[in-house]
């Protein structure tokens, strides 16, 4: 590619490397105006479907990865027969390049091996093995070191042992991608299994980080050879010399990290990714210098003995033990009065979930002797009590779809949403109070006056009610002119006045953690991280009080003075290992009064797959990459699936178009805000869905095959959201967001004078309309009876209503013929009534098809076939392999370096 070529929106500036099984180019994003490194895969490799996998495998493994560490990937595209992945432009040298001048100075080298194992880590709790560690692919920056190409990755799941040389490395061999026992990686590098043909896992990146850490320490490599049987000779049975015997600066700890790494047999080194960085950061850190004290006998020389009277010596004894006991006596008393305060340790403790169980949501009492935390089982989740004293949790009764537990200050009473309810309870136990409607809260805080700050989803600035209940009342109001789309995650300050929260704008550089007043609308920015915050009073008279936030997967920390408003020194990294979800701009930590610390390094929510199922639940296959995606929408061809996936690097969401023959994803919106709630035209030309690019979300809509600008097809001040089109093109039903009266159905007419008219607006939440095949029904969800349920009306409105669902439902889907209607039921499983829509309308009894595993977070829908066989819907992933342990971090300001 010459420079000035376009892929779709980026401009190709120059050529940055060649090589393997592609070429990355530097290049220019003409949309959001930033340098990117493009991956092309060359039409004739594209050819190749063993090249193609690889090229498949590097963007899946690539996508599901969010770290520091990690090159980020932005995009992939498909054009004019060529493949190519869109990263991170990385600027810095690799460490390949840097090795040609020598070992590193063993500061440097310990630092970039506690990020490559940082990023080794993630990208294993992912199932994500690298398979091709080697200083080649590692990228060394001002920022730090940067992991490289996944081209090799292997996924977790059943696969073949077969792994395929490096053409890099070996550019004469021509290997297959998937025969078995074929070496896959580069041989200096590369595990006795991966040449041995064997089965092979994160261990063995293991291996191969040793062999580079190795190598950056000495500035020789680990493994030699004259040809490449002797290189395979010697990774076989040769034992590298220790580190310290060549460099004498290294301390012995690092020659066992090595010599672990190193070793033969993969059941002998370390375990896991965290395990080593744990150890190489105790190395770092100066406890792994270890000194040698010489010892000494007596001394054999004597002196002559001079003769001294007894009676010369008594007095002189007596007047010396009076004296040494004199000043032991002031010493004594001096230590006692000028005795130092007892050292505090910080203790970390792993906290379980219940079997079979993962945590989705997490949070300390104030006095820090109980946790509250949410744990779904099965798609199912549930609010439970773990005291901290005690090996075991309480699920607590009535709490079902519990999410964003928080606490009274006198840790009596837990604060949760579920079913579009904002509730309390006895953290003992006993019925739930419902204080007032919260359609999918996002967070909670509750004063010392009984006052409970919160927000439900959607454009929405914070509410206050009563923690006795009552009516909920706006606190914040929503800056329209700073494009503010929300206010969430609000935390009281020690006064019970003041409170931190977060603001979501559609301009980056208004949004961030902010400082409110209950008796004031003002606000001010204290940070521009887009994440939820926490306030953690001084554990002691010498610790300052400190914010607590999210940068990415870090938790930060910065010392903040709670009576004064401001902050008294520079934020600090607490740990590199909590999750992050970018769709939701939150982290899953809390802390207590008392210098308690709880967070969840994995939260389950932020990764699902597109996935098929039968009317049985069984799974068919998937579409797309993993993500985060809410509302899939089948063309009426049903050859494309158009859904809202979130960009996790640009924070937004944007809608990409499935091919579901040759499985390719490719994007369909490009603007730097979000565009969400696809929706097809009757005849699949167009796709309409709501962005905020022009500040609250309005309605818009593109060709479907991507061609053309979008169009803005109806502007208001309110918030509005695509439900369906009808049949014949006619009309577009939508949802808009009122002030006075909430959500109403509106219906635009697309021909003539295009005045919107309303369909349904009352004094409940009216959504997601669809109208049925011949145009007569529009089914639709209103939580009037106090819960979200399904009815159907006749179009246009006559005044009949029925009730389809009983105990809770959403998102309605009308099967081709109109004789089925599916929804999602409160539990989360695909419902089916049988119907019969002719000059009236009768509907059978709902009945359950399947349990789904759909996200709790966001809007998540599901679309179906015609014929009412298949459904397609996001399913979490995670919650299948082993549960992940919460950590809890008792006098976590202990651990500060001061």
């Amino acid at each position: 590619l010459s420079s000035g070529t376009r892929l779709g929106p980026y401009e190709i500036l120059t050529l940055l490397g060649a090589g393997g099984m592609g070429e990355v180019y530097k290049a220019k994003d003409t949309r959001l105006e930033r340098t990117v490194a493009i991956k092309v895969l060359p039409a004739q490799l594209a050819r190749d479907p063993q090249f193609r996998e690889r090229f498949d495998r590097e963007a899946k493994a690539i996508a599901a990865l969010t770290h520091p560490n990690i090159c980020t990937l932005h995009d992939v595209g498909h054009q004019d027969g060529t493949e190519y992945l869109v990263m991170e432009y990385v600027a810095g040298q690799t460490l390949q390049d840097r090795l040609t001048k020598g070992a590193l100075p063993l500061d440097q080298a310990l630092k970039a091996a506690l990020e490559v194992a940082s990023a080794l880590d993630k990208a294993h709790r992912a199932g994500i093995t690298h398979r091709d560690l080697k200083p080649g692919n590692i990228m060394l920056t001002k920022a730090g070191a940067k992991l490289l190409d996944f081209g090799l990755a292997k996924l977790r799941g059943p696969e073949s042992s077969s792994v395929i040389i490096g053409e890099s490395a070996l550019p004469t061999v021509q290997a297959g991608l998937t025969q078995k026992g074929t070496i896959l990686g580069t041989f200096q590098y590369m595990a006795p299994e991966q040449l041995e043909g064997k089965e092979s896992d994160g261990r063995a990146d293991i291996f191969s980080f040793g062999a580079v850490v190795y190598e950056m320490a000495t500035g020789r490599k680990a493994f030699s050879g004259s040809s490449h049987a002797s290189l395979i000779t010697s990774i076989l049975s040769a034992e590298p010399p220790p580190v310290s015997t060549i460099q004498s600066a290294s301390p012995p700890a690092l020659d066992r990290v090595v010599q672990r790494c190193l070793a033969k047999d993969p059941d002998e080194r370390w375990q896991t990714a965290l395990d080593l960085a744990s150890e190489l950061k105790w190395i770092a850190g100066g406890s792994g210098q270890e000194s040698a004290l010489a010892t000494q006998g007596p001394s054999q020389v004597s002196s002559p003995r001079v003769p001294v009277a007894p009676s010369a010596r008594r007095p002189v004894l007596w007047m010396g033990l009076a004296a040494i006991a004199t000043v032991a006596a002031l010493l004594l008393t001096f230590a006692y009065f000028h005795r130092p305060e007892p050292e505090v340790r910080a203790v970390k403790l792993s906290l379980l979930p219940p079997e079979k169980a993962a945590f989705a949501s997490i949070s300390l009492s104030p006095d820090g002797r109980r946790v509250a935390f949410a744990a779904s089982q099965s798609g199912k989740t549930q609010l439970w009590i773990r005291p901290l004293d005690s090996l075991s949790a309480q699920p607590l009764a009535g709490t079902e779809q519990a999410m964003y537990p928080f606490w009274s200050p006198d840790s009596r009473f837990v604060g949760f949403f579920a079913q579009g309810k904002l509730k309390k309870i006895d953290a003992s136990g006993g019925p739930p109070q419902t204080l007032c409607d919260a359609r999918q809260g996002r967070g909670g805080a509750w004063n010392r006056d009984g006052v409970i700050l919160f927000t439900p989803a959607g454009g929405n600035p914070l509410l206050q009610v009563q923690a006795a209940g009552g009516e909920a009342k706006p606190v914040t109001t929503l800056d329209q002119a700073r494009q503010e789309g929300s206010h969430r995650w609000p935390w009281f300050l020690p006064d019970g006045r003041h409170y931190v929260f977060f603001v979501r704008s559609a301009q980056r550089e208004n949004g961030g953690i902010y400082l409110g007043d209950l008796d004031s609308k003002e606000k001010r920015r204290l940070l521009g991280d887009e994440s939820n915050v926490a306030y953690a009073p001084p554990a002691t008279a010498s610790v300052p009080g400190h914010l607590l936030f999210a940068r990415s997967s870090i938790l930060m920390a910065q010392p903040f003075d709670a009576r004064k408003l401001q902050f008294t020194g520079d934020p600090f990294p607490v740990t590199e290992q909590i999750g992050y979800d970018t769709g939701l701009s939150r982290s899953d930590f809390s802390v207590s009064d008392n210098g308690a610390l709880a967070y969840n390094p994995t939260p389950t929510s932020s990764q699902d797959q597109l996935t098929w199922f039968n009317r049985d639940g069984k799974r068919l296959g998937t579409a797309g990459s993993p993500g985060s995606h809410w509302q899939p929408s089948l063309s009426p061809d049903e050859k494309t699936v158009a859904v809202d996936q979130l960009d996790p690097q640009a924070g937004a969401w944007d809608l990409y178009r499935i091919d579901l023959a040759r499985e390719i994803s490719t994007r369909f919106t490009f603007d730097p805000k979000d565009d969400v709630f696809p929706i097809w035209s009757a005849d699949g030309s167009r796709i309409a869905f709501a962005s905020n690019r022009s500040g609250p979300f309005n309605l818009h809509q593109k060709i479907s095959s991507g061609a053309g600008e979008d169009e803005l097809i109806l502007k208001s001040q309110n918030w509005e959201v695509p439900g369906d089109f009808s049949r014949d093109g006619r009309f577009l039903a939508y949802a808009d967001q009122d002030p006075k009266t909430k959500w109403d159905l509106w219906v635009l007419p697309l021909s003539g004078d295009r005045k919107p008219a309303p369909f349904l607006r009352t004094e409940f939440n009216e959504l997601w309309a669809r109208f049925s095949p011949d145009g007569k029904w529009i089914a639709y969800v209103s939580d009037e009876s106090k819960k979200e349920e399904v009815y159907v009306q006749s179009f246009p409105a006559s005044g009949g209503k029925w009730q389809l669902s009983t105990g809770g439902g959403s998102h309605p889907q009308w099967r081709r013929d109109g004789k089925e209607i599916f929804y999602l039921s409160a539990d989360k499983k695909i419902m089916a009534v049988e119907v019969k829509a002719d000059a009236t309308f009768h509907a059978g009894v709902p009945k359950a098809l399947f349990d789904t595993r759909i996200p709790s977070a966001g809007f998540p829908s599901f679309t179906v076939t015609g014929d009412g066989q298949r459904f397609l819907l996001p399913t979490l992933l995670g919650e299948a392999a082993a549960p992940q342990p919460a950590a809890v971090v008792l006098n976590w300001t202990a651990a500060i370096k001061r």
